[in-house]
């Protein structure tokens, strides 16, 4: 690697966070890698930085200054969290490190928001009693030096920034396939025709497209887990929820095989889940049929 290309990254040394590392693994994937991180609260050590991040008091992406903590700081997204070093920094390079606008929101949204609304001091979760989650935070913080131990922040920040990296790493080529996968779930709905039933051919997430139709009831696609298989998955309004738009009729709830084949009266039915959300058969038209018996149903 010449020397000349490495990227100079300060930030400031002491207790790490989880803002600093992140925001530090979206710029080794933007100059692909080649970067030097150097922790310091010297300001004359800020001033080498060819990104200075979470220190020095200036936002500046013309000058690559990416702090948050000065006064009078007051960036923020529309829904209220505020921006810490990380949400800037993937607020100016994140579509071009995850590969497009849509990769990038989506990243922002499940990845950046949180520890950003932590960073900030902004609970984005409910507690039960003393249990909280255990956050992506949690994570990072678990790498810093016990009080009784023989090792360096400098060591702890290091290994932390490597699981960091390959997180952000796996968000992107998550981010990206549900990318394509709403695109193909877009062109089913529209060649659908019956719009109540709606056919994909792979395993990619529809959820959050149907959910957006007032049509689709149930989605016929390949089974995951059984290779050849068919099942039905009923659409729901809120995918964090477990009421379907339509459920399963009643008779089949938790009947498999020949019991289910015969109250169906589709031969090659395996499986129906007892929450009458999941149903399988061995052929993509035992499926269907089963969707048609399924819209067909009144109870």
């Amino acid at each position: 690697m010449n020397a000349v290309s490495i990227k100079k990254i300060v930030t400031h040394s002491g207790n790490f966070h989880a803002d600093e590392i992140f925001a530090c693994a979206t710029l080794s994937l933007l100059f692909d890698g080649a970067i030097e991180i150097v922790r310091s609260r010297d300001p004359k050590v800020w001033e080498t930085g060819d990104v200075v991040l979470d220190v020095g008091s200036v936002y500046d992406e013309a000058q690559l200054r990416f702090d948050h903590h000065q006064e009078g700081f007051s960036e923020a997204r529309e829904n209220g969290i505020p921006y810490a070093s990380f949400g800037l920094i993937w607020k100016h390079f994140g579509e071009k490190v995850a590969g497009s606008a849509y990769a990038a929101r989506v990243i922002d949204e499940r990845l950046v928001q949180p520890i950003d609304a932590g960073d900030n001091g902004v609970e984005t979760y409910t507690r039960h009693g003393d249990v909280s989650p255990y956050l992506i935070s949690d994570v990072i913080g678990s790498f810093r030096p016990a009080w009784n131990e023989k090792r360096t922040g400098d060591l702890g920040f290091h290994e932390a920034f490597l699981v960091a990296l390959q997180i952000l790493k796996r968000e992107i080529v998550l981010a990206q396939g549900e990318e394509e996968g709403t695109r193909r779930t877009e062109e089913a709905y529209a060649h659908a025709e019956d719009k109540r039933i709606i056919i994909i051919d792979s395993h990619y997430s529809w959820y959050g497209v149907l959910k957006n139709y007032p049509e689709p009831l149930f989605v016929v696609k390949p089974n995951r887990e059984t290779d050849g298989q068919w099942k039905v998955e009923a659409v729901r309004d809120d995918t964090h929820s477990f009421k379907n738009r339509k459920n399963l009729p009643l008779a089949w709830a938790g009947k498999k095989d020949g019991e289910l084949a015969q109250i169906s009266g589709v031969s090659d039915a395996t499986f129906c889940h007892n929450k009458r959300f999941i149903a399988v058969a061995s052929s993509k038209e035992g499926a269907l049929l089963l969707a048609r018996r399924a819209v067909e149903h009144n109870e």
